[in-house]
């Protein structure tokens, strides 16, 4: 489990929400008429059970074909988004793209969280070279010392130095990759995520709260329909808000 959530009762209650929400997006996937809204509501159930998971550190073996599911799930919303108005069977009008947009943005988020819960953040004990501390690569910094061949002023195997320099070397090389600076310092790109999926959740949490008009059968069933779809986005852009944070700490 990761920092706030090894509090049981915030594991358990973000379980329970993320279950029930990703159980209902498989019975509207399991009554949807079109192949393409089933698709998009099994990946959603799909993304809630990988945050699910995520919480309690489970199949950590499966974890490379979680963000490969993830990434994918995010290209095919991107690729609806961004369809010529002609297929009819994807994304269509403003608000449908739009829409789009921001599920392929949540299932990449879903993924770069994945990723860099797995990844070794970067901590005072393993960086620096001063004293007997690590470096990011886990090898001391400090050149390795005959201590057997000291005489009385002391000397050093020079033979170790040349192994430990290249050592030091590829550290730092991989320290100058952006990505990998990205990755261990999750502090800055953590909070900026909270922060618009914070944002995210208080507009559809407005949309849900807000009085439609509605005159007929019809239109009722489609306000129902629009405030549980708003209400399901709001739940998911609250927790993914939510462990973004914890990540910041």
């Amino acid at each position: 489990m990761i920092r706030v959530f090894e509090i049981p009762a915030v594991s358990w209650a973000l379980t329970a929400v993320l279950s029930t929400a990703g159980a209902y997006h498989l019975y509207l996937a399991a009554r949807a008429r079109q192949a393409t809204d089933r698709i998009n509501e099994a990946l959603h159930a799909l993304m809630h059970a990988a945050m699910a998971a995520m919480i309690w550190n489970l199949a950590p073996a499966a974890l490379l074909a979680q963000i490969g599911i993830l990434t994918a799930a995010a290209l095919w919303f991107t690729l609806q988004a961004i369809a010529r108005p002609e297929y009819k069977l994807l994304c269509t009008g403003t608000q449908g793209r739009i829409t789009c947009a921001y599920h392929a943005a949540t299932m990449a988020a879903a993924a770069l969280m994945l990723t860099m819960m797995n990844t070794p953040t970067t901590g005072p004990g393993t960086t620096g070279t001063s004293g007997t501390g690590t470096t990011g690569t886990g090898t001391t910094g400090m050149p390795h010392m005959n201590m057997g061949s000291m005489g009385s002023m002391g000397s050093m195997d020079m033979g170790s130095m040349p192994m430990n320099h290249h050592t030091t070397a590829a550290a730092g090389t991989g320290a100058g990759n952006p990505l990998t600076s990205l990755l261990t310092h999750q502090g800055a790109p953590a909070l900026i995520l909270a922060i618009l999926f914070g944002a995210a959740a208080i507009t559809f949490t407005t949309l849900l709260l807000r009085r439609q008009p509605t005159t007929g059968q019809a239109k009722h069933h489609n306000k129902h329909h629009n405030r549980t779809k708003h209400a399901l986005e709001a739940t998911g852009a609250a927790t993914m808000a939510l462990m973004f944070a914890t990540m910041t700490a």
